[in-house]
Protein backbone atom coordinates (compact mmCIF):
# COMPACT_ATOMS: atom_id res chain seq x y z
CA UNK A 1 0.00 0.00 0.00
CA UNK A 2 2.84 2.41 0.87
CA UNK A 3 4.56 1.58 -2.45
CA UNK A 4 1.38 2.33 -4.38
CA UNK A 5 0.94 5.70 -2.60
CA UNK A 6 4.57 6.64 -3.33
CA UNK A 7 4.10 5.82 -7.04
CA UNK A 8 1.00 8.05 -7.27
CA UNK A 9 2.82 10.98 -5.60
CA UNK A 10 5.78 10.66 -7.97
CA UNK A 11 3.43 10.65 -11.00
CA UNK A 12 1.64 13.79 -9.80
CA UNK A 13 4.92 15.63 -9.20
CA UNK A 14 6.22 14.70 -12.65
CA UNK A 15 3.01 15.88 -14.31
CA UNK A 16 3.25 19.26 -12.52
CA UNK A 17 6.88 19.70 -13.63
CA UNK A 18 6.15 18.47 -17.18
CA UNK A 19 3.36 21.01 -17.76
CA UNK A 20 5.77 23.90 -17.26
CA UNK A 21 7.66 22.95 -20.42
CA UNK A 22 4.64 23.54 -22.71
CA UNK A 23 3.74 27.25 -22.75
CA UNK A 24 -0.04 27.67 -22.80
CA UNK A 25 -2.02 30.36 -24.61
CA UNK A 26 -5.66 30.99 -25.28
CA UNK A 27 -5.64 28.55 -28.21
CA UNK A 28 -3.18 25.98 -26.83
CA UNK A 29 -3.85 22.27 -26.81
CA UNK A 30 -3.08 20.36 -23.60
CA UNK A 31 -1.47 17.01 -24.37
CA UNK A 32 -1.96 14.32 -21.73
CA UNK A 33 0.69 11.66 -22.09
CA UNK A 34 1.09 8.19 -20.70
CA UNK A 35 4.07 7.35 -18.50
CA UNK A 36 5.98 6.01 -21.51
CA UNK A 37 4.39 8.39 -24.07
CA UNK A 38 6.13 10.83 -26.43
CA UNK A 39 8.30 13.56 -24.95
CA UNK A 40 8.56 15.64 -28.15
CA UNK A 41 5.84 17.86 -29.64
CA UNK A 42 6.03 19.60 -33.05
CA UNK A 43 3.51 22.27 -34.04
CA UNK A 44 2.92 24.69 -36.94
CA UNK A 45 1.50 28.07 -35.97
CA UNK A 46 -0.35 28.31 -39.30
CA UNK A 47 -1.59 25.42 -41.45
CA UNK A 48 -1.21 27.51 -44.63
CA UNK A 49 0.99 30.44 -45.67
CA UNK A 50 0.69 32.65 -48.77
CA UNK A 51 3.24 34.26 -51.07
CA UNK A 52 3.98 34.70 -54.78
CA UNK A 53 6.62 33.78 -57.33
CA UNK A 54 9.87 35.62 -56.64
CA UNK A 55 8.93 36.32 -53.03
CA UNK A 56 10.24 34.95 -49.73
CA UNK A 57 8.24 32.96 -47.20
CA UNK A 58 8.63 31.41 -43.75
CA UNK A 59 7.12 27.99 -43.14
CA UNK A 60 6.36 28.00 -39.37
CA UNK A 61 7.41 25.08 -37.16
CA UNK A 62 8.24 24.88 -33.46
CA UNK A 63 9.03 21.97 -31.18
CA UNK A 64 8.72 21.45 -27.45
CA UNK A 65 10.71 18.82 -25.58
CA UNK A 66 10.79 17.40 -22.07
CA UNK A 67 14.28 18.16 -20.70
CA UNK A 68 13.87 15.49 -18.00
CA UNK A 69 13.67 12.89 -20.76
CA UNK A 70 16.44 14.23 -23.01
CA UNK A 71 18.71 16.35 -20.85
CA UNK A 72 19.97 19.68 -22.16
CA UNK A 73 21.74 18.46 -25.32
CA UNK A 74 20.02 20.60 -27.93
CA UNK A 75 22.73 19.70 -30.48
CA UNK A 76 21.33 16.16 -30.72
CA UNK A 77 18.16 17.35 -32.41
CA UNK A 78 17.72 16.62 -36.13
CA UNK A 79 15.38 18.84 -38.16
CA UNK A 80 14.23 17.62 -41.56
CA UNK A 81 11.99 19.39 -44.08
CA UNK A 82 10.45 17.48 -47.00
CA UNK A 83 7.87 18.32 -49.65
CA UNK A 84 4.90 15.98 -49.97
CA UNK A 85 3.72 14.85 -53.40
CA UNK A 86 0.07 15.14 -54.41
CA UNK A 87 -0.59 11.47 -53.57
CA UNK A 88 1.44 11.59 -50.31
CA UNK A 89 3.29 8.41 -51.41
CA UNK A 90 6.61 10.15 -51.98
CA UNK A 91 8.54 12.91 -50.27
CA UNK A 92 11.10 15.25 -51.81
CA UNK A 93 14.04 16.21 -49.58
CA UNK A 94 14.30 19.95 -49.01
CA UNK A 95 16.56 20.65 -46.02
CA UNK A 96 18.22 18.80 -43.13
CA UNK A 97 19.91 20.28 -40.06
CA UNK A 98 21.71 18.55 -37.20
CA UNK A 99 23.89 20.74 -35.03
CA UNK A 100 26.37 22.55 -37.26
CA UNK A 101 25.66 20.23 -40.20
CA UNK A 102 23.12 21.62 -42.67
CA UNK A 103 22.21 20.53 -46.19
CA UNK A 104 19.71 21.64 -48.82
CA UNK A 105 18.66 19.56 -51.82
CA UNK A 106 17.86 19.89 -55.52
CA UNK A 107 16.31 23.15 -56.67
CA UNK A 108 16.21 24.35 -53.04
CA UNK A 109 19.99 24.61 -52.77
CA UNK A 110 21.01 28.13 -51.79
CA UNK A 111 17.39 29.18 -51.23
CA UNK A 112 16.45 27.56 -47.90
CA UNK A 113 17.68 27.99 -44.32
CA UNK A 114 16.35 27.78 -40.77
CA UNK A 115 14.89 30.94 -39.30
CA UNK A 116 16.61 30.27 -35.96
CA UNK A 117 14.30 32.44 -33.90
CA UNK A 118 15.03 30.45 -30.74
CA UNK A 119 16.19 27.08 -29.44
CA UNK A 120 12.83 25.48 -30.27
CA UNK A 121 12.34 27.17 -33.68
CA UNK A 122 12.49 24.83 -36.69
CA UNK A 123 10.82 27.27 -39.11
CA UNK A 124 12.15 27.20 -42.68
CA UNK A 125 12.71 30.27 -44.85
CA UNK A 126 12.45 29.80 -48.64
CA UNK A 127 13.70 32.65 -50.82
CA UNK A 128 13.11 33.52 -54.48
CA UNK A 129 10.01 31.32 -54.70
CA UNK A 130 9.32 29.43 -57.92
CA UNK A 131 6.05 28.06 -59.27
CA UNK A 132 7.20 24.55 -58.35
CA UNK A 133 7.53 25.50 -54.67
CA UNK A 134 3.75 25.43 -54.29
CA UNK A 135 2.52 22.51 -52.18
CA UNK A 136 2.62 20.87 -48.74
CA UNK A 137 5.75 20.64 -46.62
CA UNK A 138 6.48 18.39 -43.65
CA UNK A 139 8.56 19.55 -40.70
CA UNK A 140 10.04 16.59 -38.81
CA UNK A 141 12.00 16.88 -35.56
CA UNK A 142 13.92 13.85 -34.30
CA UNK A 143 15.74 13.36 -31.01
CA UNK A 144 16.89 9.91 -30.06
CA UNK A 145 13.95 7.53 -30.43
CA UNK A 146 11.41 10.36 -30.30
CA UNK A 147 10.08 12.23 -33.32
CA UNK A 148 7.04 14.28 -34.31
CA UNK A 149 5.88 16.11 -37.44
CA UNK A 150 3.74 19.04 -38.61
CA UNK A 151 2.54 19.88 -42.13
CA UNK A 152 2.38 23.37 -43.65
CA UNK A 153 0.81 24.27 -47.02
CA UNK A 154 2.45 26.92 -49.20
CA UNK A 155 -0.04 28.70 -51.48
CA UNK A 156 0.93 31.12 -54.25
CA UNK A 157 -0.99 34.10 -55.55
CA UNK A 158 -1.61 33.53 -59.24
CA UNK A 159 -3.99 32.59 -62.03
CA UNK A 160 -5.21 29.32 -63.58
CA UNK A 161 -5.85 29.24 -67.32
CA UNK A 162 -6.93 26.51 -69.75
CA UNK A 163 -4.59 25.77 -72.63
CA UNK A 164 -4.51 23.81 -75.88
CA UNK A 165 -1.95 24.05 -78.72
CA UNK A 166 -2.20 24.96 -82.39
CA UNK A 167 -3.15 21.35 -83.19
CA UNK A 168 -6.48 21.93 -81.46
CA UNK A 169 -8.33 20.60 -78.45
CA UNK A 170 -7.63 17.21 -76.84
CA UNK A 171 -4.19 16.78 -78.39
CA UNK A 172 -1.90 16.57 -75.33
CA UNK A 173 -0.89 13.54 -73.31
CA UNK A 174 0.15 14.19 -69.70
CA UNK A 175 3.85 14.75 -70.46
CA UNK A 176 3.13 17.02 -73.43
CA UNK A 177 0.71 18.96 -71.23
CA UNK A 178 3.45 19.49 -68.65
CA UNK A 179 5.76 20.90 -71.33
CA UNK A 180 3.00 23.04 -72.83
CA UNK A 181 2.54 24.83 -69.49
CA UNK A 182 6.29 25.30 -69.05
CA UNK A 183 6.50 26.80 -72.54
CA UNK A 184 3.91 29.40 -71.49
CA UNK A 185 5.74 30.46 -68.29
CA UNK A 186 3.53 28.27 -66.12
CA UNK A 187 3.20 24.84 -64.49
CA UNK A 188 0.36 22.34 -64.47
CA UNK A 189 -2.33 23.41 -62.00
CA UNK A 190 -3.19 21.33 -58.95
CA UNK A 191 -6.75 20.35 -58.11
CA UNK A 192 -6.74 22.86 -55.24
CA UNK A 193 -5.71 25.64 -57.61
CA UNK A 194 -8.39 24.70 -60.15
CA UNK A 195 -10.99 24.51 -57.38
CA UNK A 196 -10.05 27.99 -56.14
CA UNK A 197 -10.25 29.29 -59.73
CA UNK A 198 -13.71 27.72 -60.10
CA UNK A 199 -14.83 29.43 -56.90
CA UNK A 200 -13.53 32.65 -58.46
CA UNK A 201 -15.74 32.15 -61.52
CA UNK A 202 -13.67 30.06 -63.96
CA UNK A 203 -15.98 28.21 -66.36
CA UNK A 204 -14.50 25.98 -69.05
CA UNK A 205 -16.23 23.15 -70.87
CA UNK A 206 -13.16 21.24 -72.05
CA UNK A 207 -11.47 18.67 -69.81
CA UNK A 208 -7.81 19.19 -68.98
CA UNK A 209 -4.94 17.47 -67.20
CA UNK A 210 -4.01 18.46 -63.64
CA UNK A 211 -0.68 17.91 -61.88
CA UNK A 212 -1.89 14.79 -60.03
CA UNK A 213 -2.67 13.03 -63.33
CA UNK A 214 -6.42 13.51 -63.11
CA UNK A 215 -8.57 15.07 -65.85
CA UNK A 216 -11.17 17.64 -64.74
CA UNK A 217 -12.97 20.82 -65.77
CA UNK A 218 -14.79 23.67 -63.93
CA UNK A 219 -18.43 24.56 -64.61
CA UNK A 220 -20.14 27.56 -63.01
CA UNK A 221 -23.04 27.71 -65.50
CA UNK A 222 -24.45 24.21 -66.16
CA UNK A 223 -25.55 23.67 -69.76
CA UNK A 224 -26.27 20.77 -72.11
CA UNK A 225 -22.86 20.46 -73.85
CA UNK A 226 -21.10 20.52 -70.46
CA UNK A 227 -22.58 17.68 -68.42
CA UNK A 228 -26.23 18.71 -68.70
CA UNK A 229 -28.37 21.73 -67.93
CA UNK A 230 -29.86 20.18 -64.79
CA UNK A 231 -26.53 19.35 -63.14
CA UNK A 232 -25.06 21.37 -60.30
CA UNK A 233 -22.06 23.71 -60.73
CA UNK A 234 -18.71 22.27 -59.71
CA UNK A 235 -15.40 20.83 -60.84
CA UNK A 236 -16.26 17.80 -62.99
CA UNK A 237 -13.88 14.87 -62.59
CA UNK A 238 -13.10 12.47 -65.46
CA UNK A 239 -10.80 10.47 -63.19
CA UNK A 240 -7.25 9.26 -63.89
CA UNK A 241 -6.20 8.30 -67.42
CA UNK A 242 -3.20 6.80 -69.19
CA UNK A 243 -0.52 9.50 -69.11
CA UNK A 244 1.04 8.34 -72.38
CA UNK A 245 -2.00 7.48 -74.53
CA UNK A 246 -4.87 9.64 -73.30
CA UNK A 247 -5.16 13.13 -74.77
CA UNK A 248 -6.84 16.20 -73.32
CA UNK A 249 -6.24 19.92 -72.84
CA UNK A 250 -4.41 21.18 -69.73
CA UNK A 251 -4.98 23.66 -66.92
CA UNK A 252 -1.88 25.73 -66.20
CA UNK A 253 -0.98 27.91 -63.22
CA UNK A 254 1.31 30.93 -63.15
CA UNK A 255 2.13 33.74 -60.73
CA UNK A 256 3.68 37.23 -60.57
CA UNK A 257 6.48 37.97 -63.00
CA UNK A 258 9.50 40.23 -62.65
CA UNK A 259 9.24 42.32 -65.77
CA UNK A 260 7.03 44.46 -67.98
CA UNK A 261 4.21 43.17 -70.18
CA UNK A 262 3.05 45.59 -72.87
CA UNK A 263 1.43 46.04 -76.27
CA UNK A 264 4.03 47.26 -78.74
CA UNK A 265 3.05 50.45 -80.54
CA UNK A 266 4.06 49.83 -84.14
CA UNK A 267 3.22 51.75 -87.34
CA UNK A 268 1.94 48.63 -89.15
CA UNK A 269 0.33 45.29 -88.38
CA UNK A 270 2.71 42.33 -88.44
CA UNK A 271 3.09 38.72 -89.47
CA UNK A 272 4.20 36.34 -86.71
CA UNK A 273 7.90 36.46 -87.65
CA UNK A 274 7.77 40.26 -87.94
CA UNK A 275 6.12 40.41 -84.50
CA UNK A 276 8.90 38.31 -82.94
CA UNK A 277 11.55 40.57 -84.47
CA UNK A 278 9.73 43.76 -83.47
CA UNK A 279 9.85 42.74 -79.79
CA UNK A 280 13.56 41.85 -80.11
CA UNK A 281 14.23 45.25 -81.68
CA UNK A 282 12.54 46.82 -78.65
CA UNK A 283 14.84 44.95 -76.23
CA UNK A 284 12.16 42.41 -75.27
CA UNK A 285 10.73 38.99 -76.16
CA UNK A 286 7.36 38.18 -77.64
CA UNK A 287 5.09 37.52 -74.63
CA UNK A 288 3.83 34.10 -73.54
CA UNK A 289 0.28 33.06 -72.76
CA UNK A 290 0.96 32.82 -69.03
CA UNK A 291 2.25 36.39 -69.02
CA UNK A 292 -0.86 37.85 -70.64
CA UNK A 293 -3.02 36.07 -68.03
CA UNK A 294 -0.92 37.43 -65.15
CA UNK A 295 -1.06 40.96 -66.59
CA UNK A 296 -4.84 40.67 -66.98
CA UNK A 297 -5.71 38.94 -63.70
CA UNK A 298 -3.17 40.35 -61.24
CA UNK A 299 -2.34 43.74 -62.79
CA UNK A 300 -5.69 44.65 -64.36
CA UNK A 301 -4.17 45.07 -67.82
CA UNK A 302 -6.80 46.08 -70.40
CA UNK A 303 -6.22 46.41 -74.13
CA UNK A 304 -8.71 45.96 -76.96
CA UNK A 305 -6.05 45.20 -79.58
CA UNK A 306 -5.49 41.61 -80.73
CA UNK A 307 -1.82 40.68 -80.69
CA UNK A 308 0.50 37.79 -81.43
CA UNK A 309 1.91 35.69 -78.57
CA UNK A 310 4.87 33.31 -78.53
CA UNK A 311 2.84 30.14 -79.19
CA UNK A 312 1.43 31.61 -82.40
CA UNK A 313 -1.93 32.42 -80.90
CA UNK A 314 -3.60 35.83 -81.03
CA UNK A 315 -5.29 37.17 -77.87
CA UNK A 316 -6.15 40.37 -76.03
CA UNK A 317 -6.87 41.09 -72.33
CA UNK A 318 -10.06 42.85 -71.21
CA UNK A 319 -10.48 43.76 -67.55
CA UNK A 320 -13.27 46.30 -68.21
CA UNK A 321 -16.00 44.68 -70.36
CA UNK A 322 -17.45 47.01 -73.01
CA UNK A 323 -19.05 46.93 -76.41
CA UNK A 324 -16.78 45.52 -79.15
CA UNK A 325 -14.28 44.41 -76.47
CA UNK A 326 -15.73 41.39 -74.61
CA UNK A 327 -19.10 43.04 -73.78
CA UNK A 328 -20.26 40.48 -71.20
CA UNK A 329 -17.22 39.47 -69.14
CA UNK A 330 -13.67 40.31 -68.14
CA UNK A 331 -11.44 37.79 -69.91
CA UNK A 332 -8.41 37.14 -72.04
CA UNK A 333 -10.11 36.90 -75.42
CA UNK A 334 -8.87 34.22 -77.81
CA UNK A 335 -8.85 34.99 -81.53
CA UNK A 336 -7.24 31.71 -82.60
CA UNK A 337 -4.06 30.44 -84.25
CA UNK A 338 -3.99 32.42 -87.52
CA UNK A 339 -1.75 31.77 -90.50
CA UNK A 340 1.66 33.00 -89.32
CA UNK A 341 2.86 34.10 -92.74
CA UNK A 342 -0.13 35.96 -94.07
CA UNK A 343 -2.31 37.24 -91.20
CA UNK A 344 -1.45 40.62 -89.72
CA UNK A 345 -1.89 41.66 -86.08
CA UNK A 346 -0.23 43.66 -83.34
CA UNK A 347 2.08 42.02 -80.79
CA UNK A 348 2.42 41.77 -77.02
CA UNK A 349 5.98 41.88 -75.66
CA UNK A 350 7.62 41.08 -72.35
CA UNK A 351 10.81 42.66 -71.02
CA UNK A 352 12.31 40.90 -68.00
CA UNK A 353 13.89 42.96 -65.23
CA UNK A 354 17.42 41.99 -64.23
Amino acid sequence: MKSLLLLVLISICWADHHSENYPLGHDSVIHIQAENGPRLLVEAEHAKVFSHRGGNVTLPCKFYRDPTAFGSGIHKIRIKWTKLTSDYLKEVDVFVSMGYHKKSYGSYQGRVFLKGGGENDASLIITDLTLDDYGRYKCEVIEGLEDDTAVVALDLQGVVFPYFPRLGRYNLNFHEAQQACLDQDAVMASFEQLYDAWRGGLDWCNAGWLSDGSVQYPITKPREPCGGQNTVPGVRNYGFWDKDKSRYDVFCFTSNFNGRFYYLIHPTKLTYDEAVQACLNDGAQIAKVGQIFVAWKLLGYDRCDAGWLADGSVRYPISRPRRRCSPTEAAVRFVGFPDKKHKLYGVYCFRAYN
